[in-house]
């Protein structure tokens, strides 16, 4: 069996006496589209904080490719494979698009954007970004200035900024948040077209569960910061603690 691209292991982050991650133990596999879901306050930020290195867990650990990297920074984690969205768009408004790829290219090398390797880096950089521009559909308008992109689009540069660092996983969190339904339609393709092209692993939190049970080969389901159900999209509609938690219950 394929060994997986990243488990957890009794993951937990408590601040003070509340404990917004209890002890959550799972495993993604290569390629896998994998959906975290649950009530508002479920703790599913929070693991996604502690899978990238953006908070440091008070117990358990993080495993990616078989590696412990449980102690590794962010920006280390993103070297090693781990890209990210967030749930309130991060981009650089007053840059142009394709300057906002270019940077996060730049970001993880680390090389803190000294010139390094003179022309033949920067061409790489240029081309990298422009490629995946290309491929969320963005190239079009790679000289305009992000802050005049509508949402939409703007929700797209940011999966181009992540895709463009070549992870092994990305973590996209509410990517559809805000967006028509036709902008969401063509999200989830976009979704599905990257996953496809660059064989990636990704794992999604979403509160659309159109969306969730469209794109997701498994499902996770948090409540409380408690792990309480995984699997298919058919087991986790007929699992009644998930009816109970947040499938027939209030957002």
């Amino acid at each position: 069996m394929t060994p997986p691209l990243l488990e957890t292991r009794g993951l937990g982050r408590a601040f003070g006496a509340l404990r917004a991650v209890a002890d959550v133990t799972l495993a993604v596999q290569p390629m896998e589209l994998r959906a975290v879901i649950g009530p508002n306050g479920a703790g599913k930020t929070t693991l996604f904080h502690l899978i990238s290195g953006l908070l440091s867990p008070t117990s358990g650990r993080v495993l990616f490719r078989g590696d412990d990297v449980t102690a590794l920074t962010a920006p280390a984690r993103c070297r090693r494979g781990i890209s990210r969205t967030f749930q309130i768009t991060s981009i650089f408004p007053e840059l142009s698009v394709l300057e906002n790829v270019r940077v996060a290219v730049q970001l993880k090398t680390g090389d803190n954007f000294r010139v390094l390797g003179g022309r033949a880096v920067l061409e790489a950089t240029e081309q990298r970004a422009r490629e995946s521009l290309r491929l969320l559909g963005l190239l079009g308008r790679a000289g305009e200035l992000a802050s005049t992109l509508p949402h939409g689009d703007q929700r797209l540069l940011e999966i181009a900024m992540a895709v463009a660092q070549e992870p092994a996983l990305l973590l996209l969190d509410e990517p559809t948040q805000g967006l028509s339904p036709e902008d969401t339609a063509a999200t989830v393709a976009v979704i599905r077209q990257v996953a496809r092209e660059r064989k990636l692993t990704i794992i999604l939190v979403e509160h659309d569960m159109d969306v969730v049970f469209d794109l997701a080969d498994r499902i996770s389901v948090l409540h409380f910061g408690q792990l309480i159900a995984e699997g298919t999209s058919a087991e986790i509609r007929a699992n009644a603690d998930v009816q109970k938690a947040y499938l027939g219950g209030v957002d």
